[in-house]
């Protein structure tokens, strides 16, 4: 018989994998066919196909809640699951939203140097925003 595996026993190929289906899950439940692509196409692991035939998105799988500068004007959202939630958000938007909220001038060095910045648990200026954006 197969028995469920913890995700951390997953290699990282296999928890980008699962991440996915757990996410193409949820977005399923609310109109969306989501399209694994091959390769990153324009910042985007997959794109989510809403059935109104009108709402497509380049989404970008991440192990958590981030912001990246690669990604700043190419129209991506980013995708994660936190606990029992997922996540998809419009990067461009929750950017301008941690600029305006100041949660980058008191940030590490990574995103004024290399310009990333990632948090494993949403911190609770980002939860107002996050909230319009959680499927579940």
């Amino acid at each position: 018989m197969i028995q469920r595996v913890p995700y951390n026993l997953l290699n990282a190929r296999q928890q980008e994998n699962h991440n996915f289906h757990k996410i193409a899950g949820r977005l399923a439940d609310y109109g969306f066919n989501c399209l694994r692509l091959t390769d990153d196409w324009q910042g985007a692991d997959f794109i989510a196909c809403h059935m109104n035939g009108e709402d497509f998105w380049k989404v970008q799988l991440k192990g958590r809640l981030a912001i990246n500068k690669k990604y700043a004007g190419k129209s991506i959202f980013i995708a994660f699951l936190h606990k029992q939630d997922c996540y998809v958000y419009p990067h461009d938007e929750f950017l301008k939203h941690a600029i305006e909220s100041g949660a980058l001038r008191e940030s590490s060095n990574l995103w004024h140097e290399k310009g990333t910045r990632s948090w494993p648990t949403p911190p609770a200026w980002a939860i107002k925003f996050l909230a319009d954006h959680r499927y579940n």
